[in-house]
């Protein structure tokens, strides 16, 4: 067993029935001076018990908050130690390992947030624990361990599991009242999932002004966590390099999607449709291009004719 599981062990053990904590007795007397005593009507689960145990004062404390508000009196913020077993049944950890303990380690919210904006930019937590190194002085005044960042990730993924279409919409409103000329387009189920989802931005869109005369498509991207396919339109500029015409994700591959998504390309593109479309796709994508672009080319097999393709019209937009 390594360090960390033992001293865990070990400090499960302590937390539990070390030390026993004595409520003060409540007054329940009436405002009178009299030395009657009153018996509350309390619901049983709430009384509290002989040998009782709490994991922590806050629980002690919020047990009895809640006895005394069913009892009908106000709570003494005040507990006594009876007992403390000082002595323990396990080896105790050495001072160069305390930061380790679960009781030692705390990840703030500035480190969650710095951790947050890091894993944006692609950094890797044992990266970010060694950046956390320097900036502190030793690992062991960082306050936490590595575990704990990967703890953090996964609450925080579990917090906007079921939210992120939301976020995506949310995050493109945000974009088009920055710049009017970002342009997007979503379309929901029944049970409001995405199925359906186009974008493009003020930058996607003057390229295709420029070089959209020849667009390749091919959807041949999935991504796992959502199961949906993204479906970017490209080109390529007078520099012979790849530019972006627009993004999309697609939940299948069929005519309708594929219609729906031309369509898009058709609103946010008001020179129109392109030339010629190069493609890898099926049938589906064919009868949707010969639907909606009945005057474009279409040339098939994306592998064999994409590259020597691109590489001519490369040539010939670099010399007009």
């Amino acid at each position: 067993m390594n360090d960390l599981s033992d001293m865990e062990q070990a400090e499960t053990e302590m937390e539990i029935g070390q030390t026993e904590i004595e409520f003060e007795e409540m007054d329940f007397s009436s405002s009178s001076s009299n030395d009657l005593n009153y018996i509350p009507q309390v619901r049983v689960e709430k009384i509290p018990k002989l040998d009782q145990e709490f994991e922590s004062i806050e629980e002690a404390h919020t047990f009895y908050n809640d006895y005394a508000r069913e009892a009908g009196s106000s709570s003494k913020e005040s507990f006594k130690v009876s007992i403390f077993h000082e002595a323990h049944n396990h080896v105790l950890t050495t001072p160069r390992k305390v930061h380790l303990l679960r009781s030692e380690r705390v990840m703030s919210a500035a480190k969650k947030s710095l951790s947050q904006q890091l894993s944006a930019a692609n950094v890797p937590i044992c990266q970010q624990i060694g950046i956390l190194d320097l900036e502190v002085g030793g690992i062991e005044n960082i306050g936490c361990i590595e575990k704990d960042f990967y703890n953090a990730r996964r609450d925080e993924m579990k917090m906007y599991a079921g939210h992120d279409g939301q976020m995506l919409y949310e995050y493109f409103q945000s974009e088009k009242e920055k710049n009017p000329e970002f342009y997007f387009q979503i379309k929901m189920d029944t049970e409001s999932k995405i199925t359906h989802c186009f974008w493009a931005d003020i930058e996607c869109r003057k390229s295709y002004d420029a070089f959209g005369d020849v667009v390749v498509f091919d959807t041949t991207y999935n991504t796992n966590r959502y199961g949906m396919i993204f479906a970017p339109f490209v080109g390529v500029n007078h520099h012979g390099q790849t530019t972006l015409f627009a993004y999309a994700f697609l939940s299948d591959e069929t005519t309708e999607s594929f219609s729906w998504l031309l369509q898009q390309l058709l609103l946010s593109m008001p020179i129109g449709p392109p030339k010629m479309i190069i493609t890898d796709q099926d049938p589906a994508m064919t009868k949707a291009i010969a639907e909606l672009f009945p005057n474009t080319r279409l040339q098939k097999n994306l592998k064999q004719s994409g590259l020597s393709y691109w590489s001519k019209v490369g040539c010939h937009q670099t010399n007009g």
